[in-house]
């Protein structure tokens, strides 16, 4: 079992596909396939959110893997555009008997379940569409089957709520369909044990970090110096607002190949953004995202 320094916390990471699609509603596989191609990647936890259904993960045989019970629920928006709420944590027994955005949330959060918002870019909703919703958990940053249409990524989105005070963590998803879809975003919950409910207090209070391949190894803040290691990269970038970020190249130029590096170290003293969130990426342009670190007392 792989573990992280997680400021300050020696944690367990459990690699999570937390948006997927079976034959419960438009997937390609079934449950019990789904689970299998999971399991063969080695993840730890795997939920089932299929179109306006639960699934009776109870009665599935997770080969070891945590199941997690959950929806995509599509209540009406702005300008009568579906939202797309990737939902964590339902009973298993729950219906989608909601027309608008905020009393599904509010039904859901009612439960117990974590509520986020899938996709936005793809979906085509502006920030300030997102921003009168009350009960999100998080926003999705990276959608893997988004990508054939070039809406993948959602970090303007993200950092347009973190700007405005937002405090939301990104998920990064399959949103796995067929097999094509596979394993090209997951989240790495970091927690003590995999039962489903310590997977879903961690989702719910940041402890994981999103990946399209790199992995972080550990990551501190402290005395406002950020501290990261993580496996080789060719860029990392802390976000910040504005202009107030960070970069580290650490590049050759004119041609010649990028050097890679495994550490980060930058001293945020004076920052005058509220958050900070290092992405990193790969010489495959891969990449992976922190959650947000609030500044300046906040």
């Amino acid at each position: 079992m792989k573990t992280m320094n997680f400021f300050g916390r020696e944690l367990n990471v459990y690699r999570s596909a937390l948006h997927t699609h079976s034959t419960t509603s438009d997937g390609k596989l079934t449950p019990a396939e789904l689970i299998d191609l999971y399991k063969s990647e080695g993840y730890d936890v795997l939920a089932f959110t299929d179109h306006s259904r639960t699934n009776p993960v109870s009665t599935f045989d997770g080969k070891g893997m945590t199941l997690i019970s959950g929806m995509e629920m599509h209540p009406i928006g702005p300008r009568h555009i579906p939202w797309h709420f990737l939902t964590l944590g339902l009973p298993e027994n729950f219906e989608m008997t909601f027309t608008y955005g905020q009393e599904a949330i509010d039904a859901a959060n009612a439960v117990g379940a974590l509520v986020f918002c899938a996709h936005p870019y793809w979906s085509g909703f502006r920030t300030d569409e997102i921003m009168p919703l009350k009960g999100l958990a998080g926003v999705e940053v990276y959608n893997n089957s988004c990508r054939y249409v070039g809406r993948e990524f959602d970090t303007i989105h993200w950092d347009e709520l973190l700007n405005a005070g937002f405090r939301y963590p990104a998920l990064a998803v399959d949103d796995i369909h067929t097999t094509e879809h596979f394993s090209g975003g997951w989240v790495n919950v970091l927690a003590e044990n995999k039962e489903p409910a310590t997977i879903l207090a961690a989702l719910k209070k940041g402890d994981f970090y999103s990946s399209t391949g790199p992995e972080i190894k550990s990551i501190s803040f402290e005395n406002n110096v950020l501290k990261a290691e993580f496996s080789p990269c060719v860029r990392a970038v802390v976000y910040a607002e504005f202009y107030h970020g960070h970069s580290d190249r650490r590049n050759y130029y004119h041609g010649v190949e990028l050097q890679e590096f495994t550490t980060l170290e930058h001293d945020f003293t004076g920052n005058k953004s509220s958050y900070i969130r290092l992405q990193i990426t790969d010489r495959n342009g891969k990449a992976a995202w922190s959650n947000p670190i609030w500044l300046n007392g906040n």
